[in-house]
């Protein structure tokens, strides 16, 4: 199409005032496809020139960037992010070309992974500017890890199980015999604090052993679900009034936030109230000195969303990546498995759980539970 336009230029003085209407309609219908074409790419595009300055950028762009003022601007003054504005800046006055180059991002409240690609504008066989794709992987990253998380179960199960019953058949061996031991001094009036004191400490010890392989058997073994009806926003009221006392000492400050037309739904409540503790022991660890935490529910599109929210320390991105995998801690004390555990269970209910969270600027937990189509039905309507 650019070759015609070439020729009809070259004969444009011959044309009449018709021929260059028409002509000149079929070359902005012509502009119009192109641009609609750009805009509809799922795909962020940024144009370039040869001082760097921007002149094209898409609506997909547009949505994935916080951008200033784009008029006029050298591209990375246009973005308003300070790391993908100094990446851009050192790789364009390099007049380097760069593939697959992930940045993570907080854009619109959101933690967001933008994969980036730098390649040179090419025309007449000179390089006229530079091309800057953006694309949203954060999503794909996510399936990554959910289907990472489930083949580590998968390899987990077989072994594990075996393994876990090796250790708690001695371990309960090991248990009696201490507790007959124990007996037989006290028949005999033994009462050295000594031994006292390496008694207790080996019942501990025996009891965190066996804490840990139920946890592990719990994380490697399929879940049987005892399905009920059950309100999620009184699940939640109960559990809080649980620990209202132990968040007291801590100076945690709890909030709710429920939505009174979540409906019930069928669950397992003991399984979805040991989730939701979980949560809630994390995020009292996370504030060690205090700090508030907001549990909210909400109904939307046909499924129950809960948040876990606190005003600790928070995660560093690294640990995101990792932070449902078996065995991984940050904790000095504990097993890894907490939020394994959580993670299956959401699961077991065909839910899903996600994870936003910054170094210093607090964590939340964010659950999705479906609603069943009839459940969604019985929703009285309010004008």
């Amino acid at each position: 199409m650019a070759d015609f336009y070439r020729k009809a230029l070259k004969k444009i003085k011959k044309l009449d005032a018709e021929q260059n209407r028409e002509l000149l309609i079929s070359a902005v219908s012509e502009i119009n496809l192109l641009e609609n074409v750009f805009n509809s790419i799922d795909v962020g595009i940024l144009v370039c020139d040869k001082s760097n300055k921007l002149v094209m950028i898409n609506k997909y762009a547009q949505r994935l960037l916080p951008m200033n003022d784009t008029d006029g601007m050298q591209v990375w003054a246009a973005v308003d992010d300070e790391r993908i504005a100094e990446f851009l800046k050192e790789t364009l006055l390099n007049r380097d070309r760069v593939m697959d180059k992930e940045i993570d991002i907080i854009h619109q409240g959101r933690n967001r992974l933008l994969l980036i690609n730098i390649l040179p504008l090419v025309q007449d066989r000179k390089i006229n500017g530079s091309l800057v794709y953006i694309d949203d992987i954060t999503e794909k990253r996510q399936d990554e890890s959910r289907l990472r998380r489930a083949e580590n179960l998968a390899s987990l199960t077989t072994l594990a199980a075996g393994v876990a019953h090796e250790i708690k058949n001695p371990l309960g061996s090991i248990s009696i015999h201490l507790q007959l031991m124990q007996k037989s001094l006290a028949k005999k009036n033994v009462s050295d604090p000594k031994i006292k004191k390496y008694f207790n400490v080996l019942n501990e010890e025996v009891e965190r052993l066996n804490r840990i392989v139920v946890d592990f058997l719990f994380a490697v073994r399929p879940v049987n679900l005892e399905l009920r009806e059950g309100d999620i926003n009184k699940i939640i009221s109960q559990m809080m009034e649980f620990v209202a006392i132990e968040m007291k000492r801590s100076k945690i400050l709890c909030l709710l936030e429920l939505d009174e037309n979540v409906p019930k739904i069928i669950l397992d409540e003991r399984l979805i109230k040991q989730a939701l503790l979980n949560l809630v022991k994390n995020a009292q660890a996370a504030m060690p000195k205090g700090g508030v935490m907001t549990i909210a529910t909400k109904l939307a599109d046909n499924e129950i969303k809960i948040s876990v929210c606190d005003t600790g320390g928070g995660i560093s991105r690294d640990n995101l990546k990792k932070i449902f995998e078996p065995y991984f801690t940050t904790a000095e004390s504990g097993t890894g498995l907490g939020l394994t555990q959580v993670y299956k269970i959401i699961r077991e209910h065909k839910g899903e759980i996600t994870v936003d969270s910054a170094l210093e600027g607090g964590t939340e937990f964010k659950i999705t539970l479906p609603v069943p189509q009839k459940e969604t039905r019985m929703i009285p309507y309010k004008e």
